[in-house]
């Protein structure tokens, strides 16, 4: 099985994740920040990984910690569950729409972290939600994650629709990313022999 288990500590949160690559897409996420839980359950499902996280953080001071290092965590489990990537299918691609917002997201699961994000959100909140928090936890998920990321959207202007098909893309992207390749055998999806 691929999964992995991450706990991480610090003066601000503590977090701790499992997921399962291999899974059906069940979710379990409580982080005190109802529409990010919201965002992680959506992350799960579409990706067909199962994901669990228990996250305390200072919400007193704002979501941005927890968010944050909820993404690090995330990225942390990913790489490990990921191991050699041997036999993946490493690249994902998805073009998602949502009622008037469609966001395209591609990625590389190539150890070479990378994050472009044009999400040009109108408004700053979704609810008492911070949207420059979108773009936190891909930064944090990326970097952590060893994943060369792309994220644009296309057109929309409902904010939490906006959000919300962003991070479906990324869970179908992800999800054809990691799926093991039939024809590849075991044989790491690289030229260099190494990623």
């Amino acid at each position: 099985m691929r999964s992995a288990q991450i706990t991480r500590t610090t003066n601000e949160t503590a977090i701790a994740v499992s997921l399962n690559l291999d899974g059906t897409g069940i979710a379990n996420c409580q982080t005190g920040i109802g529409f990010f839980d919201h965002m992680l359950d959506q992350l799960a499902r579409h990706a067909l990984i199962d994901i669990t996280v228990q996250a305390k953080g200072d919400l007193h001071i704002d979501d941005h910690h927890t968010v944050e290092d909820t993404g690090i965590a995330l990225g942390q489990a990913l790489a490990k569950a990921l191991g050699d990537k041997k036999g993946i299918r490493r690249y994902g691609h998805f073009r998602l729409a949502m009622d008037d917002a469609q966001v395209s997201c591609a990625l590389d699961l190539s150890a070479r972290p990378y994050l472009i994000c044009n999400l040009p959100f109108p408004a700053a909140k979704i609810g008492s939600f911070d949207t420059e928090l979108v773009r936190e936890f891909f930064q944090a998920l990326a970097t952590h994650g060893g994943i060369t990321l792309h994220i644009d959207l296309i057109h929309g202007f409902n904010c939490h629709h906006i959000a919300e098909a962003a991070f479906k893309a990324l869970a179908r992207a992800l999800r054809q990313a990691v799926e093991p390749d039939p024809r590849m055998a075991g044989q790491l999806p690289s030229t260099k022999g190494a990623l």
